[in-house]
Parts: structure tokens; C-alpha cells; sequence
């Protein structure tokens, strides 16, 4: 059955239904065993490892490495067809599409054919990124330094989302010498240990916790200056958690008209015999519905923003990439508070057209809010409206990357 079939819309392309075909028995399957995973904790390892098998990981990679060249309005609408199946599972391979765009946007083509190549054989990148403590806004702590030699890395990473299941890692860094610098080291290597220790009431199968790098080696052609990184990056980013969002609404609005339509019992002060009859009980399922399907419609106009600016860097010229890249961070800024507020107004509502027993735990229908909620405090939203505002009455352009720490 088609996006169209489903009153989901069209897909972002042509083609996108044959792309999208051969996953869809894979994300049904994710789906049947999300509830399960969720309330055992169980990480999504065989999922993961499915997907690899399918292909999934490679979407983004060119054809003459191995993968489907598919664009990022293809890209990011199978992220929320797979969000709807598991948001914990998009948000696990968030770091290695980011590390995906990163290399095929390189200017290095050594670089660039080297790391694409690996990702059409089906390895998979994580990340380290975020420290937390009281390491430096404009500074990271984890640091790249000579030692007898040879380089090496130390540090302390969180939110190291996706790592767990990884063969690389790719890491934000301080070279000794004050730069700093993007790191890619194995997952295996001496002195790499990841910790399953995020406490999270949402996304709590994403393993985003705690990796540390003590004496790790460093070759020099796995480090590259930061300023080398894809420049709508940032947007980037933000667009997958916007996406897994989307998908998180379409799997609530399932749910709920599904629950609706089983609900045998019904309120003396109800409107009808049957709950699927009731127009108040409808009017919520529609809302739901209506709330996710908006959400989705508006990632792929963001999406859109995000191929112009990735097709932008490709053509080296400086005014173009910067006018484009400006374009989708704001773009992307327009729709954070939206996609957000939709969802989790969504998430809370849909329980509106169920009864007590909706907060069974064995249904974990709570997880669609903890989920949405925990994906909401990235990077947080309160900052994005000022900054849309800023640009509209003044021409002032998005501060670009973002980063935290003490000032």
C-alpha cells in the first residue's frame, strides 16, 4: 500500500515507492517487536543488523559505491516511515546518515572515496560528540595529542547515540595545538569503551550513553579539521530528530484508530452505541491524524531546503553555499517549534479517545510521548522561534553551529 493509498501523500519523488518497497516488510517487523523491546529494554541489536542486510544504511551513497543515490527528500521520508515503526532505531542511526552526508560532501576525494566505499560495504558509523561537565563552550575536553610518536585520543563522550551498534566512531575533538578537529576511530580499537548507561524516560533503547577514549590510536588521515564538516550540518541533524517526530505521530495515529475501532464499551454519556460511531471520539482520532500528517508535509519542504543546500556545496562556490545553507537553517528553525508542539499535543491527546485501560502498561502507548518529549529537549526548541524572528524583522542571519558548555 502506497503513501497515497494511506492519505499520507505522495511520496518526495518518482521513484520513492520503488525505493521504499523492499524496507517496508523490514519496518513491520521492527514495529511487531517495539512494545516488547520497550518494556524489557531490550536494544535494538537484530534490528539494526537487519537493516544493514537490506542495504538501509547505504541509501544516501552513490550508486558506483554500492547504495541507492537517494536524495535527502528520500531519505528523510524513509525515516519517518521508520520512525513510525521505532523512533529509538532512527534516533540509533542518526550519527551514521550525519557521517554519511559528511564524507559525500567532502572536497578531499581520497577522503571522500575511501569512507564511501566502507559505508556501501554496510559498516556503521556512531558518534562522539556532546560532553557534559563543565568542559568549555567554544573548547571540547576529549583531545587528539602526539604521544611517543603517534597520535593519540582522550577523552569522555555522552550522548553517544548509536555507538554501541557501530564499527566506527566519529568524534569532535581538540588537536593539541588549539584546532579543533573531526576524529574517526574504530569502535574496536584499544582503548574505546561504551558504556550502556542513558537513563533516559524516552528513547531509552538508543544507548546514547557514556564512550571513553583513553590512549587511542590516531592515524593522520583519520582527523580533518573541523571546518571541513558539511556545512548544513546543523540542519541537517535537527531535520532527522524532526523526522523521527513525524513518524512518532503516524504510529500514535495508528494506534488510536485502531483502539477505536476494537473499543467495545462504551460511556452512558457518550454520543453513540459504538465508539466508532461517536463524533467526538472521531473528531480526536482525525486531530491526531491531521497533527502527524502536517508534520511529515512540513519535513519534506524542510527537506527540500536541505537538497539545495547540499547541492550548493558541491559547487564550491562560497556565496551560493552560504546563501543556501542559511536558507535551511532557517527553514529548519521555521519548523522545530511546529513539528514539536504538533507531536507531543498528538501524543497527549490521542489517549482523549481511549479509555483507563489505554494506560496499561503492557500497551506502552505512553512511549509515544516519552519518546517525542526526550527527542523535543535536543537542542532545545525555546531558542528557534527568537531566532526566525530575529531574521524576519532584521536580517540576521542563524548563528549556524550550535554548541553547550559553560561560558
Amino acid at each position: 500500500m502506497t503513501q497515497i493509498d494511506q492519505a499520507w501523500g505522495s511520496g518526495p519523488s518518482s521513484r520513492y515507492e520503488g525505493l521504499a518497497e523492499p524496507f517496508r516488510p523490514l519496518f513491520r517487523s521492527i514495529r511487531d517487536t517495539a512494545v516488547a523491546r520497550d518494556l524489557e529494554r531490550r536494544l535494538p541489536y537484530d534490528e539494526i543488523k537487519a537493516l544493514r542486510a537490506a542495504g538501509f544504511t547505504t541509501v544516501r551513497v552513490p550508486d558506483e559505491f554500492g547504495g541507492a543515490g537517494a536524495t535527502l527528500p528520500e531519505l528523510f521520508n524513509l525515516l519517518i516511515e521508520l520512525s513510525e515503526a521505532d523512533s529509538n532505531v532512527t534516533n540509533s542511526l542518526r550519527s551514521h546518515f550525519g557521517f554519511t552526508e559528511d564524507v559525500l560532501n567532502s572536497a578531499d576525494p581520497t577522503r571522500r572515496e575511501l569512507w564511501l566505499r566502507r559505508i556501501g560495504e554496510k559498516t556503521l558509523f556512531g558518534n562522539g560528540h556532546s560532553e557534559v561537565g563543565d568542559n568549555k563552550l567554544q573548547a571540547f575536553s576529549t583531545t587528539v595529542s602526539s604521544r611517543d610518536g603517534r597520535l593519540v585520543l582522550n577523552g569522555r563522550k555522552y550522548y553517544t547515540t548509536g555507538t554501541l551498534f557501530a564499527d566506527w566512531i566519529n568524534i569532535a575533538a581538540q588537536h593539541e595545538n588549539g584546532e579543533p578537529v573531526g576524529v574517526v576511530v574504530s569502535r574496536h580499537s584499544p582503548g574505546v569503551e561504551v558504556l550502556d548507561d542513558w537513563d533516559g524516560f524516552g528513547q531509552a533503547l538508543t544507548a546514547s550513553g557514556t564512550t571513553i577514549f583513553k590512549d587511542v590510536p590516531v592515524e593522520g588521515n583519520q582527523v580533518v579539521p573541523a571546518t571541513a564538516r558539511f556545512r548544513y550540518s546543523n540542519p541537517f541533524y535537527q531535520l532527522v530528530h524532526l523526522a523521527t517526530l513525524a513518524g512518532i505521530g503516524r504510529a500514535a495515529a495508528n494506534d488510536v484508530a485502531q483502539l477505536v475501532r476494537q473499543r467495545t464499551r462504551v460511556f452512558s454519556h457518550g454520543n453513540a452505541d459504538r465508539v466508532a460511531a461517536d463524533p467526538q471520539i472521531l473528531q480526536v482520532v482525525g486531530r491526531v491524524r491531521g497533527n502527524a500528517y502536517a508534520a511529515g508535509a512540513i519535513v519534506l519542504k524542510v527537506a527540500e531546503a536541505l537538497q539545495r543546500a547540499h547541492e550548493s556545496q558541491l559547487s564550491r562556490d562560497e556565496d551560493r553555499i552560504a546563501a543556501a545553507v542559511a536558507i535551511a537553517e532557517l527553514e529548519l528553525d521555521q519548523a522545530v517549534t511546529v513539528v514539536s508542539s504538533l507531536i507531543l499535543e498528538a501524543t497527549t491527546i490521542f489517549f482523549d479517545a481511549l479509555g483507563a485501560s489505554s494506560a496499561a502498561r503492557n500497551l506502552a502507548l505512553d512511549r509515544y510521548w516519552r519518546n517525542a518529549r526526550t527527542i523535543t529537549n535536543h537542542n532545545p526548541r525555546v531558542y528557534r522561534d527568537r531566532i526566525v524572528g530575529d531574521f524576519a524583522v532584521n536580517g540576521t542571519p542563524p548563528p549556524g553551529q550550535y554548541r553547550i558548555g559553560t561560558a
